[in-house]
């Protein structure tokens, strides 16, 4: 058996749920992994998750779990057995975070084909197959972006991923803090508000409470951004399984990560003075992807609402 229950068959791309074929014919399933588009290493051969400062390897870190899901290998013991609890809970939990990472890069492509290149990805997590620079520069190799995260292997990762890319940057701070995110140097170096950009909250809003002030958070971004900006949100939810989302919610707490679900309504809520676009707040397999194949689990199976709306 492979990470999270799949046979190591599974990870050549299909998976036993469903009969869909291919990546996005099937949004369930399991991607291969890949070098990049090199055909090289991706990071330095003597990079090791030991060896980076403030690691945390007591208690389980959304960022690791999330790169777990994804059959990623920047995690450690801890993050797998939080992990493999969330998926005793709700056994979804590898295809929710595939779906997620389909729309993002539907999303990007998206941004870029209404000639946004420039973008502020927030809780970009450890980087895995398909990043936000890899997708946007594949269209536009003058995109620019700026990832921001405080998790230090993901921050550490992404450095290490963009070296020799002088049209990316990390940034390692709490995405709750907007006045230390656009204050950065990367971010001043990198993006002009005065022109627009694409700002990606991609599951990370669930770890924003409504005590952290999201309110707040959000205005500050919006607010900095100019006119024909995008936002990019998906945000997990408890409307389609309530209970198993709730005890998801107390497996996450146990180990010290809070999470806040939350639904349809409040999701359209994130978007307050953004104008979205179509079909508006829909599940992740829903915007602009493609028709479901036979077989193909109902797209509520994604656990998660996702919208793109623009700043007018």
């Amino acid at each position: 058996m492979g990470r999270n229950g799949r046979n190591d068959a599974d990870r050549t791309g299909t998976d036993p749920v469903t009969t869909g074929v291919g990546a996005e014919a099937s949004w369930i399933a399991v991607p291969p992994r890949a070098p990049d588009e090199s055909g090289g290493p991706r990071i330095d051969p003597g990079f090791s998750l030991e060896s980076i400062p403030g690691v945390d390897v007591k208690h389980a870190n959304a960022a690791r779990m999330y790169d777990y899901a994804l059959n990623g290998d920047h995690n450690f013991k801890i993050d797998r057995e939080v992990a493999d609890q969330v998926f005793a809970v709700m056994p979804s939990g590898p295809a929710v975070a595939r779906a997620n990472r389909a729309f993002l890069r539907r999303a990007v492509e998206f941004c870029v084909d209404e000639g946004i290149d420039q973008f502020l990805d927030l809780g970009s997590g450890i980087p895995t197959r398909g990043n936000t620079h890899e997708i946007a520069q594949a269209r536009n190799p003058e995109a620019r972006v700026v990832y921001v995260d405080n998790e230090p292997v993901a921050a550490a990762h992404t450095r290490q991923l963009l070296r020799g890319n002088e049209h990316a940057a990390m940034v390692q701070a709490d995405v709750r803090d907007p006045r230390t995110v656009l204050a950065a140097e990367p971010t001043r170096r990198l993006l002009d508000f005065d022109r627009p950009v694409a700002v990606l909250m991609v599951a990370v809003l669930h770890y924003v409470s409504d005590a952290d002030g999201i309110t707040e958070v959000l205005r500050a971004y919006r607010e900095h951004c100019s006119r024909g900006s995008f936002l990019v949100v998906s945000h997990t939810t408890q409307d389609h399984q309530p209970d198993a989302s709730r005890e998801l919610r107390e497996v996450l707490a146990a180990s010290g990560t809070e999470v806040t679900h939350r639904d349809r309504a409040a999701v359209r809520a994130v978007f307050d003075g953004w104008r979205l676009v179509e079909p508006g707040v829909v599940w992740t397999p829903q915007w602009h992807g493609p028709p479901p194949a036979p077989g193909d689990p109902a797209p509520e199976a994604s656990e998660t609402w996702c919208g793109v709306a623009e700043l007018r």
